[in-house]
């Protein structure tokens, strides 16, 4: 099964992932497909514009995000990374483990991009007042010991 992208071109895509900045979000068209697809817990975008415009407002939003990639598999036109999102937000650290489905179009462009992260786990229960009954339904949905 043909692997794309290129080995070279995987690296070069892994690389910039875990060293965004706002200056490097310029070189998305090089990694991103024309009409792209984007989603997470809470953007469901397409279009190159429209991604970048998600990671632009990470950087407004957030202060020192950066992703870094634990493991990554490929197989045919298709990957699934695995990361550790780390930012400060308020002047706490907070640490985000996730992963990422992407899809390449024959060219080795990213045509999809999929993340998935519990939202309430990684997020919503280390915010004081929505964490306790956050908290509270996770236990009661929990399998009993």
């Amino acid at each position: 099964m043909k692997r794309i992208p290129s080995p070279d071109a995987w690296q070069a895509l892994l690389d910039w992932f875990q060293t965004l900045t706002p200056d490097s979000l310029g070189e998305i068209s090089r990694y991103y497909a024309d009409e792209a697809r984007f989603k997470d817990p809470f953007n469901d975008v397409r279009g190159v514009a429209a991604i970048e415009a998600v990671f632009r407002h990470m950087f407004k939003t957030v202060d020192e995000p950066r992703f870094t990639v634990l493991h990554a598999l490929r197989d045919g036109d298709q990957a699934f990374i695995t990361w550790d999102f780390d930012f400060a937000y308020s002047g706490r650290r907070v640490n985000i483990h996730g992963g990422s489905h992407l899809r390449f179009d024959a060219d080795g462009k990213v045509m999809l991009h999929r993340d998935y992260w519990d939202a309430a786990e990684e997020l919503f229960e280390k915010i004081p007042l929505l964490g306790l009954p956050i908290a509270w339904m996770r236990r009661k949905l929990r399998v009993p010991a």
